[in-house]
């Protein structure tokens, strides 16, 4: 009150403000690199996609885009059972197993713990349906096998017009598993890296390369996913005449294909999961049930009675806080008394 010097009375007034497009003026970024500065290095948020062409052309990244192996399996499906229909061919004997009142059967395989053969042979097949329902041949060097063979022996000249059976890229795919001990995690990071890459770089998986994109899927999976990641010269003693400047040369180019881009969001995880899951289910692939034994049950009740513990304690935790309408599970009612 007693200030005779205020914004109000003083000469100069108010300080003017800058307008916002005398701000966006003064403000410009200096894109000038000079030698001495170094090479400029770009963000990563700037190449990525926007939203709309990124769901749409990168499922592997988004967990709302749709797996690319399920929708190339859904056109063989539903030629399966439409030729089912006409013929009239029974689907045989209903293998599934059904829980009575004496024996529970549960499912040991769960998106944190898969079975490993289960999910291999899901994953093979997903392959499998890339390769024979492909759009085109689109290919590099890098990963033809004609060029780049993984063996001694002699590749036909026709190599590239036959397609390879599920049983071979099984086989394919679990001596590499069991030779390196690798996890059925593994497998489910290795086929989000196998579609990232066709769709980074643009290429189809096909005869002639699909040996050296599964081997290259399956090493950098391995490095990211396990916390003691195989050696590239551990994969030279499984495949006896690969040598360790051709991993080396791979796993640079795959990695440069993908644009450095190997993370895998939990999301995009079970995405896959549960897709390899329903593809089993369409082409009669079942997980294997084991019935309930009196020591897992024993187990399941202890970590059931540990989860609810642990949610409890949470609950009182969070009400102590507040007493919003979301935290009002578990408040215990006194009984009424009535006169």
């Amino acid at each position: 009150m007693g200030n005779t010097v205020s914004c109000c009375v003083s000469p100069g007034g108010s300080p003017k403000l800058p307008r916002p497009e005398d701000r966006v003026e003064s403000y410009q970024i200096n894109t000038d690199f000079s030698d001495d500065t170094g090479p400029y290095l770009q963000h990563i948020s700037d190449r990525e996609l926007p939203d709309d062409l990124a769901l749409e052309s990168n499922p592997s990244d988004h967990a709302r885009a749709s797996t690319i192996f399920l929708s190339k399996s859904q056109t063989d499906v539903r030629d399966k059972r439409k030729s089912n229909h006409i013929n009239h061919i029974s689907p045989g004997l209903l293998s599934k197993k059904y829980s009575s009142c004496s024996t529970i059967f549960i499912d040991d395989s769960t998106v944190s713990q898969p079975n490993l053969k289960s999910t291999i042979k899901c994953v093979t097949l997903a392959i499998y349906y890339h390769i024979k329902n492909r759009d085109s041949d689109r290919s590099l060097d890098i990963f033809d096998e004609k060029k780049h063979p993984l063996s001694r022996d002699l590749v036909p000249d026709d190599y590239f017009r036959t397609d390879p059976e599920h049983k071979l890229i099984y086989r394919f795919v679990r001596t590499l598993f069991s030779a390196a001990q690798l996890t059925a995690e593994c497998a489910i990071v290795t086929l989000v890296y196998l579609e990232r890459l066709l769709t980074y770089a643009e290429i189809d998986i096909c005869p002639c390369n699909w040996k050296r994109i599964v081997l290259g899927a399956i090493l950098l999976a391995s490095k990211v996913w396990d916390d003691q990641a195989v050696w590239n010269v551990d994969y030279c003693q499984i495949l006896k005449d690969i040598t360790v400047e051709d991993m080396n040369e791979m796993e640079r180019h795959f990695l440069e294909l993908l644009q450095f881009n190997i993370n895998v969001p939990a999301s995009v995880y079970a995405k896959y999961y549960f897709d390899l899951r329903s593809l089993a289910d369409d082409n009669n692939l079942s997980f294997p049930l084991e019935p309930l034994s009196n020591e897992r049950a024993h187990k399941l009740e202890a970590i059931s009675r540990l989860c609810e513990d642990k949610y409890r304690d949470l609950s009182r935790a969070a009400m102590r806080r507040s007493f919003s309408a979301d935290n009002l599970v578990g408040i215990r009612r006194s009984n009424a008394v009535l006169s």
